[in-house]
């Protein structure tokens, strides 16, 4: 990736930085004082966050830091609706979404500059890096995939993440904003966002200088209760309905293959046990999955060590079984949907 240019079409653009607040205190002592300082050097506007009904004092603890806060409404609506309501009132020409739990870092407004100077584009997001603190390894894990993800992934993006992402106000206004009345907790509202925002015709960049260090802990129960829940159930729904392309990141062509791979391995693990197959057909395959995910293993062990890179390829195997296991369990669903008889309208004559 070029460094940004000091200036250029792209640099008058006004930032509004929007961070979404649900109580979340603790992680605004690391995370907005970098924001309210782009601020203070006029790299940003404003610095705008959004209260969504918190209950330990976030908005008084960023009043007090010197951020604008505004309340999502009184009671807790999600953090799509958070930042719907911060675009109808903030001053800057591009909404930069920075969640609570991640720490932005300081070029992001001039990465953000660099590529909406780009012909047609109304949207540009980013990655975590490659230094997350919390110490254990699902957590280092969970964060290190996402960087390796995301910064090896398309340029050209038909998806959205709004972790670090900066969109258009205009464009944002334009196809409405977040679905709101389809993703009221945190989910896949963002990607969403991306296919509705690439259908009126306007480009999506995956910026990989675009960075920020997320603070979040992951534990086992909230890591797949997060990955199948609020992201591979609702993101199969919305491939199987045909309401996006498809080919970016986590569903890309090469993760399709790997996800494959995993399954092979996983049966024929099974197979070997039973006697249907010898030991060397799931020895070979785990030697083919470890060639795939071989650059991933590479970060994970640079970061953390062999250790972390052995439990970071075996854990993402798992991934991938869990995840193509959501994404049958949907396309049964809806082809038990597309069986069902409707039901008959109120009125309609019976036979």
């Amino acid at each position: 990736m070029r460094e940004p240019p000091a200036d250029g079409p792209g640099a008058r653009v006004e930032i509004t930085a929007v961070m979404p607040a649900f109580n979340c205190r603790a992680f605004l002592e690391r995370s907005l004082p970098p924001l309210l300082e782009m601020r203070r050097r006029g790299d940003v506007q404003e610095v705008l966050v959004v209260d969504d009904g918190s209950t330990d004092g976030t908005a008084a603890a960023a009043a007090a830091m010197g951020a604008r806060v505004i309340a999502s409404g009184g009671h807790r609506r999600g953090p799509g609706a958070a930042r719907n309501e911060a675009a109808r009132v903030a001053l800057g020409d591009v909404l930069w979404f920075v969640d609570s739990d991640v720490v932005a870092a300081p070029g992001g407004p001039r990465q953000i500059r660099c590529a909406l100077a780009e012909p047609g584009v109304v949207a540009v997001f980013g990655s975590y890096d490659d230094r997350p603190p919390a110490p254990n390894l699902l957590s280092q894990y969970k964060n290190l995939v996402h960087h390796h993800q995301h910064q090896v992934g398309r340029r050209e993006a038909s998806t959205f993440w709004a972790g670090c992402g900066a969109v258009r106000r205009d464009a944002f206004l334009a196809v409405g904003g977040f679905d709101v009345a389809r993703f009221p907790k945190p989910s896949i509202e963002d990607i969403e966002l991306g296919y509705r925002l690439r259908a009126a015709g306007g480009r999506i960049l995956l910026w990989p200088g675009l960075q920020g260090t997320h603070l979040k802990v992951w534990r086992l129960r909230n890591l797949v209760e997060t990955e199948v829940f609020q992201r591979a159930l609702p993101w199969s729904r919305l491939l199987l309905a045909g309401e996006g392309p498809g080919g970016d990141l986590n569903v890309g062509v090469a993760e399709q293959v790997r996800a494959l791979i995993a399954c092979g391995l996983v049966a024929a693990l099974g197979a070997a046990v039973v006697g249907l197959a010898s030991w060397w057909l799931p020895a070979a395959l785990a030697a083919v999955a470890f060639a795939a995910n071989l650059a991933l293993f590479a970060l994970l062990a640079r970061r953390g060590g062999m250790g972390l890179g052995l439990f970071g390829i075996l854990f993402h195997q798992l991934y991938y079984l869990y995840s193509t296991a959501a994404y049958a369990w949907c396309w049964a669903e809806a082809r038990l949907l597309r069986r069902r008889p409707a039901a008959p309208r109120l009125g309609a004559a019976g036979p």
